[in-house]
C-alpha cells in the first residue's frame, strides 16, 4: 500500500458517536414522540439555515479524522516499505496547495511581498532594504502592483461562476426529488419552494447552501494563486490552519458530552430517586468538585500527563499520537469538571417526577427501581439532557480557546483556535501589526458557536415541555 492507515484515539471515538447518530436516527424513525419535536425543529428557518452551517463544519472534521502515513521508501528487493513519520489526512491531501505553499515568514492576506522588509542585493550590485517577492503568493504574476487586484477580481470571478453552477445543480436535485415526492408539476414545487410552502424551509436551506458553495470555491481558486488570510510567523497558510482548527474544535465539544453524561444522567437521577444517604453522597462530590477552580484541576492534569509522556516516550510513535493523547485528556478532564451542573438540574427534575402518580403506583406494585428509572424516569427527563447537551457544546469550544490561550488547552503542535490565538497575541504589539492570525481564528470559531447557539434556541423550543405547551 501507498500509505499506512493511522487510527487515533480521538478517531475512534468520532466514529463511535457518528454509528450512535445514526443508530439514533432509525430508531427514531418509527417513534412519532421523537419525531414530533424534530419536526418543529426542521420547521423553524433559523434552525435549517445553521444545520447546514453545522454540517459543512462536521464534513471538514470527518475529512480531518481519516489519518495515514505515507509511503516515502520502498524496498522492491527486500520486500521492506518505509512510512514517513508524518501523520496527515484526508482534509490535508484536499488541502494540499495551501498545506504545501510555505513562506520564509509573515505575510499578509492577498500579499505577493513578505511582511517585513529584509536586505537584499539589487540588480546592479547594491545592497538595499526592500520587501522579497513571496515564494507562492502571487508568483505567477509579472508585476504584482499593476496586476494583483485584476487577477484577483477575475479569479473570484470565475469562483463565482463555480459556486453558482454548482449551485443550480444542486437545486436541481433537490427540486427533482420534491417532484418525485409530490407527485407535483416542477412550476409549483418551484413556487412553493421560493414562498416558503414546503415542510422544510428549503429556500433558506438552499440560499444558505449556496452562499457556502460561493466561499468554497471563492477559497479555493484564490488559495492555490494567493494566501487569502496570510501566513503566520514560520510561513504557514493561516486558512489551513483555520480550517485544520475545526476538528479540534468539534472533539472538544463532542467528545467532552460523552464523558460527561454518564456521571451527569446516572447520579443526577440516582440522587433524585433514592434520597437519603445516597442523595447526600453525591451533593457532597458535586459540591466539592465545585468548590475547586477548574482551570487549576486541567492544569494539574495536563502537567501530570505531559510528565508522563516525557518519561515512557515509547508508547507515542508519533507526534501527533502524542497531541492526540493529550487532546483525549483534555476531553476528559473537561467531562469530569463540567457534569455537574446538569446532574443538579437532574436531580431537582427526578425529585418531581418521583412523587407523580404513576410513578408511585409503580413503586406500590413492586416494580423494581432499575425498572421505574428506565422506563418512566430516563425519558422524561431527555428533554433537559438534550437541551444542555446542544446549549453546553458552544461553551465547551470557547473553553479550549481559552484553556490553549493559557497554555493549558492541546498540543502546542496541534492546529487549533486557542494556539492561533494565542500565537496572535504575542504579535499584536510588533509594528506593523500582525492581525490577520487573531481575525480568521475569530471568524471561523464565531461561525460555529454562532450557528451551535442559534440551533440550540431552536432545540430548547421544540423539546421543551413548557414552551410546547405555550
Amino acid at each position: 500500500m501507498s500509505f499506512k492507515p493511522v487510527i487515533l484515539w480521538t478517531d475512534a471515538l468520532i466514529y463511535l458517536l457518528v454509528a450512535v447518530i445514526i443508530a439514533f436516527i432509525l430508531y427514531a424513525r418509527h417513534k412519532e414522540p421523537l419525531l414530533a419535536p424534530w419536526r418543529q425543529v426542521a420547521r423553524s428557518r433559523m434552525a435549517m439555515a445553521s444545520l447546514v452551517i453545522l454540517f459543512v463544519y462536521v464534513g471538514i472534521g470527518l475529512l480531518d479524522s481519516f489519518h495515514f502515513r505515507p509511503m516515502v521508501q520502498n524496498d522492491s528487493k527486500g520486500g521492506e516499505v518505509h512510512y514517513s513519520p508524518e501523520v496527515l489526512s484526508t482534509l490535508d491531501v484536499l488541502l494540499a496547495p495551501l498545506r504545501e505553499h510555505v513562506e520564509k515568514s509573515y505575510s499578509a492576506p492577498f500579499a505577493t511581498h513578505l511582511y517585513s522588509k529584509e536586505t537584499l542585493e539589487s540588480p546592479d550590485g547594491k545592497t538595499i532594504r526592500d520587501y522579497p517577492r513571496l515564494e507562492h503568493g502571487g508568483a505567477h504574476l509579472q508585476d504584482p502592483e499593476r496586476d494583483r487586484w485584476p487577477d484577483i477580481a477575475a479569479t473570484a470571478g470565475v469562483a463565482v461562476l463555480q459556486g453558482l453552477g454548482l449551485w443550480l445543480v444542486l437545486t436541481v436535485l433537490v427540486i427533482g426529488v420534491l417532484v418525485s415526492r409530490h407527485r407535483r408539476g416542477v412550476g409549483g414545487i418551484i413556487r412553493d419552494v421560493i414562498a416558503g410552502r414546503t415542510a422544510l424551509p428549503w429556500h433558506v436551506i438552499l440560499l444558505t447552501a449556496g452562499l457556502l458553495l460561493l466561499l468554497a470555491t471563492s477559497a479555493a481558486d484564490l488559495g492555490v494563486k494567493y494566501h487569502v488570510f496570510g501566513t503566520d510567523k514560520v510561513g504557514q497558510d493561516v486558512l489551513y490552519q483555520s480550517l485544520k482548527s475545526v476538528r479540534t474544535g468539534l472533539v472538544i465539544g463532542t467528545l467532552t458530552t460523552l464523558v460527561m453524561l454518564p456521571f451527569a444522567v446516572l447520579l443526577g437521577i440516582m440522587a433524585g430517586y433514592f434520597r437519603g444517604w445516597v442523595d447526600d453522597v453525591i451533593q457532597y462530590v458535586y459540591t466539592t468538585l465545585n468548590s475547586i477552580p477548574g482551570v487549576l484541576l486541567i492544569a494539574a492534569a495536563i502537567l501530570t500527563l505531559q510528565v508522563y509522556m516525557q518519561t515512557h516516550p515509547e508508547m507515542f510513535d508519533t507526534i501527533a499520537h502524542r497531541a492526540d493523547m493529550r487532546l483525549l485528556f483534555l476531553c476528559i478532564i473537561l467531562g469530569i469538571t463540567s457534569w455537574t451542573g446538569l446532574c443538579r438540574l437532574l436531580r431537582g427534575e427526578t425529585l418531581k417526577l418521583s412523587e407523580i402518580d404513576y410513578i408511585q403506583a409503580a413503586s406500590a406494585f413492586g416494580v423494581g427501581h432499575s425498572r421505574i428509572i428506565v422506563r418512566h424516569i430516563l425519558p422524561n427527563v431527555m428533554h433537559i439532557v438534550l437541551i444542555s447537551v446542544v446549549l453546553d457544546f458552544s461553551g465547551l469550544v470557547l473553553a479550549e480557546a481559552v484553556l490553549s490561550y493559557v497554555g493549558v488547552g492541546v498540543d502546542p503542535t496541534m492546529n487549533s483556535w486557542g494556539n492561533m490565538i494565542n500565537a496572535a497575541r504575542l504579535e499584536m504589539a510588533r509594528e506593523p501589526i500582525v492581525w490577520w492570525s487573531l481575525l480568521s481564528a475569530f471568524v471561523l470559531m464565531f461561525v460555529l458557536v454562532l450557528a451551535a447557539n442559534l440551533f440550540s434556541d431552536a432545540v430548547r423550543d421544540a423539546f421543551d415541555p413548557r414552551l410546547r405547551k405555550q
